[in-house]
């Protein structure tokens, strides 16, 4: 079976998926901890990246870390053109927490610069990552963003990206692009049952029915 290994980049979480000693890269993190994600990715053998999504706090290492670990990017086409311009995307939220969630959001999409890459590979729900040693297949997970992704592990662990969060609670995203998509993702995260659910911010938690109470 797959090992996921959590990466700490400040608030926004990058993952090691290693099996039978080769590797992919989920998300790549913001700048000042491209080391300590490359180091991380120095022990094993990465054959990819795979970005969850193209909001800057997940996406600015990329093309550093391209460079230094020679291997493709892969990204889904929707969210192709927020790695331009992060502001492409209207920015929504509900709640108090939202709110203050999304104007934090907004200030750094103003200030976080990108250093320009383009995706070798577009992915889609239903494409395996079973070419680069892993037994896991990408779900189209939008609502967040248009091109969100999840990864599906050996049908135990699930990598959501920012589709849910764990922030202040494990929950629905606090911030997306459409509402209706993003809770239809996250009851199919739902109905995958039994899992180990890995955010893009915040500590893994077992899966379950995700409440849309105050969504």
């Amino acid at each position: 079976m797959a090992e996921v290994k959590r990466i700490r980049c400040g608030s926004v979480n990058t993952y090691l998926i290693e099996e039978h000693g080769r590797a992919v890269l989920v998300d790549t993190g913001r700048n000042g901890f491209e080391e300590k994600v490359l180091a991380q990715c120095r022990k094993t053998k990465v054959e990819l990246i795979v970005l969850t999504h193209g909001h800057a706090d997940h996406v600015q290492n990329t093309a550093y870390l391209r460079k230094e670990l020679g291997v493709p990017v892969a990204l889904h086409k929707e969210d192709l053109c927020l790695i331009k311009d992060n502001f492409t995307e209207p920015l929504r939220f509900q709640g108090m927490l939202g709110m203050a969630v999304a104007e934090v959001t907004a200030k750094s999409f103003e200030t976080d610069r990108i250093p320009e890459f383009f995706p070798e590979i577009f992915i889609d729900e239903g494409d395996w990552l079973k070419d680069y040693g892993i037994n896991a297949r990408i779900m189209g997970l939008p609502g967040h963003t248009r091109g969100s992704i999840g990864i599906d592990l050996d049908e135990k662990a699930v990598i959501v990206g920012d589709a849910l969060m764990n922030m202040f609670y494990p929950g629905l995203s606090l911030v997306y692009w459409d509402r209706e998509k993003m809770l239809k993702s996250a009851d199919k995260i739902s109905a995958l049952g039994a899992r180990k659910v890995y955010f893009g911010h915040g500590s893994p938690v077992e899966n379950r029915a995700w409440n849309r109470a105050g969504i």
